[in-house]
């Protein structure tokens, strides 16, 4: 889990979109459901467009919590413009937590691993797709690879 923080934002360097709409949240939300199917993944998967839900599944053996933890790691994701998962690595390193570094409940954003931010070149944040279910390291993983899939990088 100790991923470097310099990696963490190389991802959201690299891993960029010309173009997100429904459609293509749609193909990124599939592609993972359908991996989830093939390897037996217990995981919830949520995708937003401009703070929207656009898309969400739920694997059969997750629960609400798991829309719970999508729900507070997006808004992570909204609210510091990073992925979920450097936030927290970015706070461990700092040895300090999420309410007394930024002054925020931590009941609603969490630091844990698994929300990505959609980023369109020369726009900014264009979304997110999280992912719950997994160990944190594991959710962050999968969403990446879902959007390096999508992206074919």
């Amino acid at each position: 889990m100790d991923t470097p923080l310099e990696t963490l934002l190389q991802q959201e360097t690299e891993l960029q979109f010309t173009k997100f709409d429904s459609a293509v949240a749609w193909r990124l939300g599939n592609w993972i459901v359908e991996k989830a199917k093939r390897e037996g993944l217990k995981i919830a998967v949520g995708i937003t467009k401009g703070g929207q839900r656009v898309f969400h599944w739920a694997a059969d053996g997750t629960c609400p919590d798991n829309d719970a933890w999508i729900d507070r790691k997006t808004k992570t994701v909204y609210r510091f413009g990073h992925s979920s998962f450097y936030i927290g690595r970015k706070l461990a390193k700092e040895q300090i937590s999420l309410e007394a570094k930024y002054h925020v409940d931590e009941r609603e954003y969490a630091v844990d691993g698994g929300s990505f931010p959609i980023f369109l070149k020369g726009f900014g944040i264009a979304g997110t797709i999280t992912v719950s279910g997994l160990k944190q390291n594991q959710d962050h993983a999968l969403a990446v690879e879902a959007v390096r899939h999508l992206l074919r990088k």
